[in-house]
């Protein structure tokens, strides 16, 4: 098997990269997408908060050692362009953009492209889903069986236990003929039965709940449960109760290949051959529910608290307060200190929300509640640097110099 081919085998970086915790192939995440984090959880309670400084206000000279970090991050990780927003209320802000878009003709990353935001798709599905709980039309210890049929044990893993990554469900994305289908022909759409079908050829992990094993499966089966409560096709339904509400007019659930305009052109290693290839139009349905979404950085910005807080911008409840500390209840990962996974969402050293990988782009979307800060870096490359996602090697450099004491450090754990 190809080196390429191989990571599209990874577990969603704990998804705790959870999103590239980090899933493979989808948004990623946790190294997901793909992409994803640690493979076992351990109960307990959330991720406790390193003392020492909070996060230090965005002077002319933090700016510019943030210039030179990233730039430095992007240079090891040959990362074509990337693009980062800081900001904390009462601070200046920090937006750039560097390297290029389109290494053909040299045009340049700026703030306002469309990307491709890979396994922060998941934040958006459980959203909704924890809507339908608030509206009493789907509970979260209901048994999955009740809404799809032929789940292996589907009487027994709940929608709690597929939003928290513990079902012991089979990752399709890492299902060889999985990755031969789609690196064949990275442009054909998949329905979610056809990826669910991937899975379900292949034994439990583990007793649900026993558990953490990242995978993109709970979220296919949660997407189809917010089309069965709701009867309105996903995208439709995040639209209508998600992004709008969240005044996120450029954030998008694609229903082919498409990738609105302007936008960076996405590279990726995860072909038949493990050469690179330009994947921006490549098809996202293989991540459908888990990792096909597209969004801006401007949107992202509003997302992270949105996300972190259950609150719409305007004030409103996005989620109830009593279903938003169940979600934020992220119980500690067994190898890495200082990380845990809720429901659709992580907590690494403090910082909460979801990173996403998808071939030919990255993202990372997290909130610091301590101080309220937002953290957002696009990039379009997902390949990997070391083992490690390329947003976590710019999350860590720029963390590192402004939240030291909450230092994004979530490793990528191959799974497959």
């Amino acid at each position: 098997m190809s080196q390429s081919s191989a990571r599209l085998l990874r577990g969603a970086a704990v998804a705790v990269t959870v999103g590239t915790l980090i899933a493979p192939l989808t948004a990623g995440p946790v190294q997901a997408a793909p992409a994803a984090v640690p493979a076992a959880l351990a109960t307990g309670s959330p991720s406790p908060t390193p003392s020492g400084p909070e996060v230090r206000d965005l002077t002319p000279d933090v700016a510019r050692r943030l210039d030179t970090a990233v730039q430095q991050a992007m240079h090891t990780a040959d990362i074509p362009g990337a693009t980062v927003g800081i900001w904390t209320p009462g601070q200046s802000s920090y937006i750039r953009s560097f390297g290029v878009a389109d290494r053909s003709t040299g045009r340049k990353m700026t703030p306002n492209l469309f990307m491709r935001i890979g396994s922060e798709t998941k934040t958006f599905t459980v959203s909704a889903l924890l809507q339908l709980v608030d509206q009493k039309k789907v509970g979260l210890d209901d048994p999955i069986g009740t809404y799809v049929d032929g789940v292996p044990g589907g009487d027994k893993i709940t929608l709690r236990q597929l939003a928290g990554m513990r079902s012991g469900l089979y990752n399709y994305s890492e299902d060889r003929d999985f990755v031969r289908a789609l690196t064949s022909n990275p442009q054909q759409s998949f329905t979610p039965r056809q990826l669910l079908g991937y899975s379900f050829k292949h034994r439990a992990l583990f007793q649900p709940g026993q558990k953490f094993s990242y995978s993109n499966t709970n979220l296919i089966l949660l997407g189809l449960v917010v089309e069965k409560a709701s009867g309105q096709r996903l995208g439709d339904y995040i639209r209508q109760h998600v992004t709008d509400p969240a005044g996120m007019k450029d954030t998008v659930f694609p229903t082919g290949n498409e990738l609105p305009r302007p936008h960076a052109q996405g590279y990726t290693k995860q072909t038949a051959n493990g050469k690179v290839a330009d994947a921006t139009n490549w098809n996202p349905s293989w991540g459908w529910a888990a990792g096909a979404m597209i969004s801006k950085l401007e949107n992202l910005r509003v997302w992270a608290p949105t996300v972190a807080t259950g609150e719409f911008p305007d004030g409103r409840r996005m989620i109830s307060a009593a279903t938003q500390e169940q979600r934020l209840n992220t119980p500690q990962t067994d190898s890495v200190k200082g990380a845990g996974y809720g429901l659709g969402i992580f907590d690494v050293q403090g910082w909460i929300g979801h990173n996403g990988s998808l071939p030919g782009y990255e993202s990372l979307t997290v909130y610091l509640p301590s101080t309220r800060t937002t953290l957002v870096v696009l990039l379009n490359t997902d390949t990997a640097y070391q083992g490690q996602e390329p947003s976590t090697v710019v999350g860590k450099a720029i963390t590192t110099i402004i939240s030291p004491a909450h230092v994004y450090n979530l490793p990528r754990t191959p799974t497959g």
